[in-house]
């Protein structure tokens, strides 16, 4: 009964539910793009749910980031996210990692998981996630956000474009001044549903990914386009 409302999909039905369940899925950063993202994996029912961040919770995060209450501030933020992960499915297995991806690091977490998600806020991050997948095989689902837009994209399907292919120069975007922190809620909550979208998508195999193509919205005019990588 708890799939019943998307097993009527035939896109989905009783074999998309079954390889949903059987999935594996790495989620770096469970902030305001992770909130959204975690939350209806979670409720879709993935089978394993990875979740990573060394961040504690703080007091402006609570704009855009849902998981979290004024009860957790201070908290370890993969604590309080496993803990709400949990009430909400206690069928999906969360793994939780309280710090950083890193070189060390990296090609053991992800080598465990079918693909990876992005729900970080930096450039070095994501440069490691792709290399990492790259190098393992692993789709890499992309998300960003800057103040009231948002873009997503689908990196290394079946050896498809990449990260690089995006931004190829990895020392100019290193060396570029930090961006503004200005966000609405709203961005990252529209930008981190359309990331679950496709690792659904990707883990059932329907519709059309994001494989060598860039979504893109600005919420100020509505306007959205699809860009060839």
């Amino acid at each position: 009964m708890r799939y019943d409302r998307q097993t009527m999909l035939p896109e989905i039905g009783e074999d998309g539910q079954e390889k949903l369940r059987k999935a594996s899925v790495l989620l770096v950063g469970v902030g305001g793009l992770g909130s959204p993202i975690a939350l209806y994996l979670t409720a879709a029912g993935i089978g394993t749910l990875g979740i990573m961040d060394s961040d504690i919770v703080s007091l402006t995060n609570l704009q855009r980031q849902v998981f979290y209450t004024e009860s957790e501030l201070d908290k370890v933020k993969t604590e309080c996210a496993h803990k709400r992960l949990s009430a909400l499915n206690s069928e999906v297995n969360i793994q939780s990692y309280p710090y950083k991806l890193t070189k060390e690091n990296a090609d053991e977490i992800i080598s465990k998981y079918d693909l990876v998600v992005d729900g970080c806020d930096n450039f070095p991050t994501r440069y490691l996630i792709n290399d990492t997948c790259v190098k393992l095989g692993k789709p890499y689902v992309y998300g960003a956000i800057f103040g009231l837009q948002g873009q997503v994209s689908v990196f290394n399907h079946k050896s498809g474009k990449t990260y690089r292919d995006l931004f190829p120069d990895e020392e100019e975007m290193l060396a570029m001044p930090p961006l503004s922190k200005g966000v609405m809620g709203v961005t990252p909550a529209v930008t981190g549903s359309v990331e679950a979208s496709e690792v659904i998508k990707l883990i059932c195999g329907y519709g059309e990914l994001l494989d060598g193509k860039l979504w893109t919205i600005d919420l100020r005019t509505m306007e959205t386009n699809i860009i060839a990588l």
